[in-house]
């Protein structure tokens, strides 16, 4: 008994050690795959001269998050991997006044480009600069994109599907109309739809579509949730860097939202039904058919300690009953009952055997104990199709499906 309690603690000590292996070399693979910011830039003094050594220390206003660099010999500094939000950039050296620069904001995949001027004075005294620094990526090759946090929560979207806002960015094309499908059908700068990439967090965001055959991580509602969890993401198109890989479209770069110093949350309820609706224009129904969609959830986040740990979760539930208009080509009432035209059983000497072509007879060779599967086909309901003018044995039927779909979406985040 007691040689089992000493392998059981060694044995839980062993599995601990090895999940806190786990996430420390999954931090480090996400960091590589750029779903972060930086800043860079140089440190000055009034005449231009650049002052090696200057502390230079960037503070994340939302978190209470610091680092620290130092400039080297030529005065310029930069900082990696930083999560996106507002920040605040202090820059101090003995001998001269500290600087602090305000209103800095990161966005992903993008870096900040922040040069300080240090004024001689006592270091106790401080300069302040509040502005905003652009978004431009002036550092890095690529042309990116940014859909915002604003543009994700205020701007309307049917489904609540916030990939539909990739056509902000003007290289982006919509293939939906064109391929005929209801999931996402997206082109981003002239490339394959199957060619994109999509990484949440820095892992790959797959969803229902581990086989490729679409090119975004579209559920089984044929919509991308979590727009409560979305904080903003990145559409790089081409001309990306190295750390961009495994497709050759477009690069999309999705960050979550995280807990912060203040507890926020929010709740809510999208409902969309018939009532509201009007008769499709192919409807074969008399007004517009069933259709019920809820959409609801909230979403919570905040500090477990201040400026050290942070938590945020949401969830998101999708329900709908809808109708779908479906036309199928089925055999005719005739055929049903075992009778072809005439023309179809005599295609080679339609002339000679059929003095009327369009005259339904018997089908040659015929089975009678096959007429009992055609059960199994739907009815027809719609006109009867033609050929030049002659019936062919087929016919159209339209039916309304009852479809049901129920998804439910679910994150956290821990920082």
């Amino acid at each position: 008994m007691v040689n089992w309690k000493k392998r059981g603690s060694k044995g839980l000590a062993t599995t601990l050690i090895g999940i806190v292996g786990v996430i420390q070399l999954a931090g480090g693979l996400v960091f590589g795959q750029n779903f972060s910011g930086a800043i860079s830039g140089f440190v000055r003094d009034s005449t231009g001269a650049v002052i090696p050594g200057t502390t230079v220390t960037a503070k994340h206003t939302e978190t209470g998050l610091t680092r620290s660099v130092q400039t080297g010999e030529e005065g310029s500094y930069t900082m990696p991997a930083l999560p996106v939000g507002d920040y605040e950039v202090t820059a101090e050296k003995p001998g001269f006044k500290a600087q602090v620069r305000q209103g800095i904001t990161l966005v992903v995949a993008q870096e900040a480009v922040v040069n300080l001027t240090l004024d001689v004075g006592n270091l106790a005294e401080k300069i302040t600069v509040t502005e905003e620094t652009p978004i431009v990526n002036t550092t890095l090759s690529s042309v990116s994109g940014l859909v915002s946090q604003e543009q994700i929560k205020d701007l309307p979207l049917n489904g609540r599907s916030y990939n539909d806002l990739l056509l902000l960015n003007t290289n982006v094309n919509d293939n939906r109309s064109n391929t005929g499908a209801h999931a996402v059908s997206y082109s981003i700068g002239g490339k394959r739809l199957e060619a994109n990439r999509w990484t949440i967090n820095g892992m790959d965001y797959i969803g229902t579509n581990s086989q490729g055959t679409a090119n975004a991580p579209v559920g089984i509602s044929d919509q991308l949730l979590g727009v409560e969890a979305v904080r903003e993401y990145n559409v790089l198109s081409h001309t990306y860097g190295a750390e961009y890989g495994k497709r050759s479209g477009g690069q999309i770069t999705v960050v979550t939202t995280s807990g912060t110093n203040q507890w926020h949350g929010s709740a809510f309820e999208y409902l969309r039904n018939n009532k509201f609706d009007s008769r499709p224009f192919f409807s074969s129904t008399e007004g517009a058919p069933p259709f019920k969609r809820n959409q609801y959830g909230g979403s919570l986040g905040g500090p477990i300690r201040r400026d050290k740990m942070f938590i945020f979760g949401t969830y998101e539930g999708f329900r709908e009953r809808r109708n779908d208009e479906t036309t199928a080509i089925v055999p005719s009432a005739q055929a049903r009952q075992g009778l072809i035209p005439c023309n179809v059983a005599n295609p080679t000497n339609t002339a000679a055997a059929c003095p009327n072509p369009g005259a339904y007879i018997t089908a040659p060779n015929l089975v009678p104990g096959i007429l009992p599967f055609f059960r199994y086909w739907p009815a027809q309901n719609g006109p009867e199709l033609l050929q030049n003018g002659l019936p062919t044995g087929s016919a159209l039927s339209y039916s309304n499906p009852w479809r049901p779909v129920n998804e439910d979406f679910g994150l956290s985040r821990f920082d």
